[in-house]
């Protein structure tokens, strides 16, 4: 089990960017979801051993890992957001090089990870020339290597075709029913189908951690959905949290996230996961413009 207990990271300049943050993480796939600059790269960071907590703990299986961070780099799996390839390596050679870093010698192992993220038909390939999805998956390979009990990644999705986006999240969750896997993101649809758990992060502070359903039934009674005019939606949406928007030829459907009715013709409807992570910002007075509005 991972524990951060009262985690703070104040930087120099003055800037928390968590502040005083607890947390117990088990077995499964965590969301770690907020807007940018909610301080989710920088919580990776102290759970990846790359920086120091100001103040708190983080105990992984009982073990204090600020004092002792090769305990838990030896049973980390991890793919930065800012991840890439070496050039004129295949991808075989790419995996063989991540092995011996992490003294894995088995080639066996590297074969069996081509082979789960399906690059096997391509381990002699210049790796350098994969798609944006193709270096993703040798991402996760690597990350796996040596058969971490954590994994974390940031932000995997950026970049990648809805494909590959389906082909991850389904990579990540067949790895989450072993191991405890903590997907970074600021995109709902990342993790509203894989996710047994979420943390929602936003100005440093964690703002709920829940199940799914959990999360969802707090905003039950918050969303509301009809049609409104062009004019009535270019007014509407300066006023209240808009999740969803279609232009029609009878006008703009919309549904908007709000404690009150928030038009005349307004009617409550089921919230979606993207409602409810609205929903729990508007709550903490977070603000944010995550905004999914479609054919506008």
């Amino acid at each position: 089990m991972l524990v951060l207990d009262n985690i703070t990271k104040r930087f120099r300049s003055g800037v928390v960017a968590v502040n005083a943050l607890s947390l117990e993480l088990d077995k499964g796939v965590v969301g770690l979801l907020g807007p940018n600059g909610a301080g989710k790269t920088t919580l990776i960071q102290m759970i990846t051993t790359v920086t120091k907590p100001s103040t708190g703990t983080i105990l992984y299986d009982g073990v204090d890992i600020v004092k002792r961070p090769d305990f838990m780099r030896s049973r980390l799996g991890f793919l930065p957001q800012d991840f890439d390839v070496y050039d004129n390596l295949t991808a075989f050679e790419f995996l063989s090089y991540f092995a011996a870093l992490k003294g894995v010698r088995s080639k066996a192992r590297i074969g069996e990870l081509l082979e789960m993220v399906n690059l096997h038909t391509v381990a002699n390939r210049i790796a350098s020339a994969f798609s944006g999805g193709m270096k993703q998956r040798l991402g996760i390979a690597q990350a796996l290597i040596n058969d971490p009990d954590v994994l974390i990644v940031d932000e995997p999705t950026a970049g990648l075709d809805p494909e590959e986006r389906i082909r991850l999240r389904n990579i990540l969750s067949e790895i989450g029913g072993e191991k405890l896997v903590i997907l970074s993101t600021h995109i709902v649809s990342d993790i509203e189908a894989i996710a047994t758990h979420i943390a929602i992060m936003a100005q440093g502070r964690l703002q709920a951690y829940s199940t799914p359903e959990q999360l969802l039934r707090t905003a039950e009674g918050h969303v509301w959905k009809g049609v409104i005019s062009s004019e009535a939606f270019d007014h509407l949406r300066s006023q209240v949290r808009i999740s969803g928007a279609v232009r029609k030829p009878d006008g703009v459907h919309i549904s908007v996230v709000s404690a009150n009715k928030p038009f005349d013709n307004a009617v409550q409807t089921e919230p979606t996961l993207e409602d409810a992570f609205l929903f729990t910002l508007q709550s903490s007075g977070a603000e944010t413009h995550t905004t999914k509005e479609g054919a506008l």
